[in-house]
């Protein structure tokens, strides 16, 4: 129940703001309603207090409220959306007059006539819920409802005196890190039993993986997939879970084992993704293609594509999370049925069901393999493992104690975290072994409950032990396998609901994505700002402390990052399905998020609804939003087709959040409809069909993100500027540099002062000066369309003075160079950026680059690698991520003559100096055409990574002297370079085992 309160507290937090807001907004005033007004502020004030004391009273498992305090929670929930659907509907409907207008008393009476239905209505409707709010409060005390005790709150993640006891500073910088393939901890035996299976000749097709959720089924099956994926000419990987839309999952399978239409080539697409990409475009693919025409005709026809194209080749396919036999019996038949056909392909299911895995076992060589929990010392490593990543340091020590070893000790004091004696920078987290028992030897509880003690070091070793008590009371026996799903849920429930009240809300918002889809970081803090979930605190912006929250589940494991950007930040992250099956479950039951279709089978609400989000994957699903009334829906999420809507939807006035972000069957009349979404603080039309912004886009007055980004949008309509709330414009195509055109009313009238991301813009004549933009801290030019020297200077000097505001992030691409050349010349360097990207015919690095001390990220063209060059990069101490990049498109005669004038300045080759680089762990390189590298001994001491993509690749020695070095990944753009790629693989390897180093896992790649 806890989650409640920290959903209803929120949401009755960000209406105080708009009632405040109202309230001082004279021309709001309604004769008779500004009385009402303020005892509506002062009753929800008081709610929001109780509701804060109520997140002290839980008792750790859910069970701290009756019935009767659940159902008041609801109305005060119920009470808060409706005065917020009242507050938000008068701000656009009876609008102010401006104070300094002429004649001022003869227009105001005119307005009044003219404003007076919609004014009456207004007061009636703030009258009727003065009403409700005095009778919710009357009820509490005719039924009984009790306020909550102020007892012992160490169980509740939120203190009885109302502080969160969250710290926005501890969870401000996140690690900076590389993904890498980490070995799962305890499965030994397991994958040394699975990957014989997968070698074996005996093996005829079917491995089944099995057992409850959390235990690591999903964990093993990815394990083994990305071992042995490249010893299979095709592999393909899909989600099932409760969907049975067998056509879905076959065009999803048959998707990615056939090979890629030029059309996904062109675009950079690799057909061998990583396992991450490969279930990424399962889902999408699920999704689009639910929708088609259902008919035995076309599914057949599908079938017998599958298996003519898998009888001629070898095949590895993951299906994970099988719900039911009669489901797999249908996949089962999907593939090729001889004997000898099914020698040529491994197939790995993953299931919560015996009756699924033995279903699996129809031939001699199948094998089903169960999952059990850990024993041994293993719980206890995975523990600590997953404890040291959210606490961010080495120096933090766990030592378990049984309890009566704890009880006699008079040398450890009530304090959970101290320092041993002696020692002054290590700390040790002193925790009951009943702690671990309880855990039952799970993967999933072990990892959630260890970022729970993580970020919870303030309790005292007796509360932990008060936890295991209150949780589960026989937690003192080693519970092995004993430890049920009801249980292990239970657990998972307490560490969700320990989270600050602020912190839930937002994992509840989690529950918005589908199953398995990875999240951008970007994208859902933005979302979470426009909802009004992220206040400025502790000096912090909105963005960063949306920031600290992001960081802080994943420190509770809430969330698990799946890609980190060059940068080392955290660019995608997904949520284990039975943590966003619990998310899921409460944001339903509070009618905080309603999910339609998708992985899961929800009933649809009975109330209104205030967030939705299509996910349908089941065509028997698509028309569940006929029965909802969807008049009252705040923010809206479609994650495929845009047919599937019921028709006037957009119509709706009160949206707030609009995400559209990859959907087909966009048309430009949904365009026209959104432009009446007066109230819209969120657009995302990423990736849709969009060809237009119509002149209308100006009356969203209250826009805060506007991103069309891979869109066919190139200019954005004059009206754009009059949206003075706008933060954040994402335009263009980054892999493709198409770039969005301003208008020039933007620096004539020099509006829009609030922009804080400009990104994917073209600069023509009239749009170069922007001095104005002093909040800017991200500017991205894809294109540099000047040609007169006085613009190229006055973009330069823009630049060179934004760079002493807020501007972090600074992006460049131009083509012809001349501006590049003239920003060499900026007197004062900006020295506060974190990240530039410089992109044209570099040759020579501006000198004031060396100063950059903040920089973490760098990008250059190819032209820029040079011997000289890299020995003045070695010097930036703070650089994370270090590339070197050409797009194919942009190699000409001009280009290669540059590259081959570099490999003479450097003695043909280019040399990676010794000594520098001191933070770098990131390298890459990206060209048709890259010269011979050599690192020198002792050269990029911190480097982990190296990635290479090429069409021809002269060669790369010393790599075996670089001491930190875990992975080199070559990617090869055609086949033309893969005789010299193999003798570069094969040398690197040589070269590790002469001299005795640890050899870096390498990939060669197309």
């Amino acid at each position: 129940m806890d989650l409640v309160v920290g959903a209803s507290e929120s949401t009755v937090k960000s209406l105080l703001g708009k009632l405040g807001s109202l309230l001082a907004q004279e021309y709001t005033l309604i004769r008779g309603v500004a009385g009402d007004l303020q005892y509506i502020n002062d009753e929800l004030t008081s709610m929001q207090s109780f509701l804060r004391d109520l997140g002290a009273a839980g008792d750790g498992r859910g069970h701290g409220h009756d019935h009767r305090m659940k159902d008041w929670m609801k109305q005060i929930r119920d009470l808060t959306y409706d005065i917020e659907d009242c507050v938000d509907d008068s701000g656009h409907r009876i609008r102010g007059l401006p104070s300094d207008m002429c004649c001022y008393f003869l227009v105001n009476s005119v307005y009044e006539v003219l404003t007076w239905w919609p004014r009456r209505d207004i007061a009636t409707k703030i009258s009727n819920l003065k009403m409700r709010a005095q009778q919710i409060g009357e009820r509490r005390h005719r039924y009984g409802v009790d306020n909550p005790k102020s007892g012992d709150s160490s169980i509740s993640g939120v203190a009885a005196d109302g502080a969160t006891g969250f710290n926005a500073a501890e969870n401000q910088d996140s690690s900076l890190e590389l993904v890498t393939m980490k070995t799962p901890v305890g499965v030994d035996k397991d994958m040394e039993e699975l990957e014989k299976w997968v070698t074996g000749e005996a093996t005829t097709g079917v491995l089944s993986i099995v057992g409850f959720g959390g235990v690591g089924k999903t964990t093993i099956a990815t394990a083994l997939h990305d071992k042995f994926r490249d010893q299979f000419d095709h592999r393909a990987v899909v989600t099932v879970s409760q969907s049975s839309d067998i056509e879905a999952i076959l065009s999803s399978i048959l998707s990615q084992v056939k090979p890629q239409s030029n059309d996904q080539e062109q675009r950079g697409s690799s057909p061998k993704k990583s396992l991450a990409a490969a279930m990424r475009g399962a889902l999408d693919h699920v999704t689009r293609t639910s929708n088609e025409t259902k008919d035995n005709t076309k599914l057949d026809q599908l079938k017998e594509d599958l298996q003519s194209h898998l009888k001629k080749h070898s095949y590895l396919v993951l299906i994970d999370d099988v719900w039911s036999t009669t489901t797999w019996g249908k996949i089962r038949n999907l593939f090729p049925q001889s004997a000898q056909d099914m020698k040529k392909g491994r197939i790995i299911v993953t299931t919560r069901f015996p009756a699924v895995a033995t279903a699996c076992q129809r031939e001699s060589g199948d094998l089903s393999h169960k999952v059990r929990a850990l024993t041994g010392d293993k719980p206890k490593e995975l523990f600590k493992q997953a404890f040291t990543e959210s606490k961010g340091s080495e120096d933090v020590k766990i030592l378990f104690e049984v309890e009566e070893l704890q009880r006699n000790s008079k040398e450890i004091s009530e304090g959970a975290v101290q320092s041993p004696q002696g020692s002054s920078t290590s700390q040790t987290v002193q925790l009951p072994q009943e702690l671990l028992n309880m855990c039952g030897g799970l993967p999933l509880v072990l990892v959630t409950m260890a970022g729970h003690v993580a970020c919870s070091t303030n309790k005292s070793f007796k509360e932990w032990i008060d936890l295991c008590k209150t949780l589960l009371p026989d937690s003192n026996k080693d519970r092995g396998e004993d430890l049920t799903q009801e249980e292990a849920g239970r657990i998972i429930s307490h560490c969700f609901n320990d989270m600050p009240p602020e912190i839930k809300t937002c994992s509840l918002y989690l529950s918005i994505f589908p199953k398995g889809h990875q999240i951008s970081r970007k994208r859902l803090t933005r979302r979470w700002i426009a909802e009004g979930f992220v206040s400025e605190k502790q000096g912090l912006s909105v963005e960063d402390v949306a920031e600290t929250y992001f960081n802080h589940l994943i420190r509770r494991k809430i969330i698990r990052p799946v890609q980190h950007s060059s940068n080392g930040k955290v660019k995608t992250c997904v949520v284990h399905d039975m943590i966003l099956e619990h998310i899921v479950t409460k944001a339903n039951e509070e009618n905080f998020i309603s999910v339609v279709g998708g992985h899961w089978l929800m009933h649809q609400p009975s109330s209104k609804v205030r967030r939705l989000s299509l996910q349908v994957s089941d065509s028997k699903r698509a028309k569940d939003t006929e029965g909802m009334n969807l008049s009252h829906v705040r923010s809206l999420t479609v994650f495929e087709n845009l047919n599937q809507l019921q028709s006037g939807l957009f119509k709706f006035g009160i949206v707030q959040v609009l995400d559209l972000e990859g959907c087909k069957g966009f048309k430009q009349q949904h365009i026209k409809e959104i432009c009446g979404m007066v109230l819209l603080k969120y657009l995302s039309l990423r990736g849709t069909d969009t060809k237009l912004l119509p002149k209308k886009i100006g009356k969203l007055d209250k826009l805060e993100t506007l991103d069309v980004r891979e869109t066919d949008i190139v200019e954005l309509p004059t009206t754009v500027c009059d949206l003075e709330r706008l933060v954040n414009i994402l335009g263009g195509h980054k892999k493709t540099h198409k770039a969005l055109k301003l208008p020039e009313e933007l620096v004539k009238k020099k509006k829009m002062t609030a922009l804080r991301i400009l990104s994917g813009i073209e600069i023509v004549a009239g749009s170069v000066d922007l001095h104005h933009l002093i909040e800017l801290r991200k500017l991205a030019i894809y294109k540099v369309s000047l040609t007169e020297d006085e613009d190229l200077k006055e973009l330069s000097s823009s630049i060179e003075y934004l760079s002493g505001y807020s501007l972090h992030t600074l992006v460049i691409d131009d083509e012809s160079s001349r501006f590049l050349k003239l920003l060499r010349e900026m007197s004062s360097p900006p020295k506060f950026l974190v990240a530039l990207e410089l992109s044209g015919k570099i040759v020579k690095l501006p000198d004031w680059i060396a100063q950059l001390d903040a920089l973490n990220k760098l990008t250059l063209s190819v032209t820029a690698l040079r011997t000289d060059n890299l020995r003045l990069l070695s010097n930036l101490r703070a650089l994370f991520s270090l590339t070197f990049t050409l797009a194919a498109g942009k190699q000409g005669p001009e280009t290669l003559a540059i590259l081959a004038q570099n490999k003479l300045c450097s003695d043909g080759e280019i040399i990676v100096p010794a000594g520098g680089f001191e933070s770098l762990k990131l390298l890459r390189f990206s060209a048709p055409l890259l010269p011979l590298l050599s690192f020198s001994e002792n050269a990029m001491p911190k480097l982990e990574s190296i990635e290479l993509r090429f069409n021809m690749l002269e060669g790369i020695f010393g790599t075996e002297n670089i001491a930190e070095l875990k992975e080199v990944c070559l990617r090869l753009n055609d086949e033309d370079g893969e005789v010299m790629a193999k003798k570069i693989v094969d040398e690197m390897k040589s070269a590790a085992k002469r001299i005795g180093t640890k050899r870096p896992r390498i990939t060669l790649d197309h």
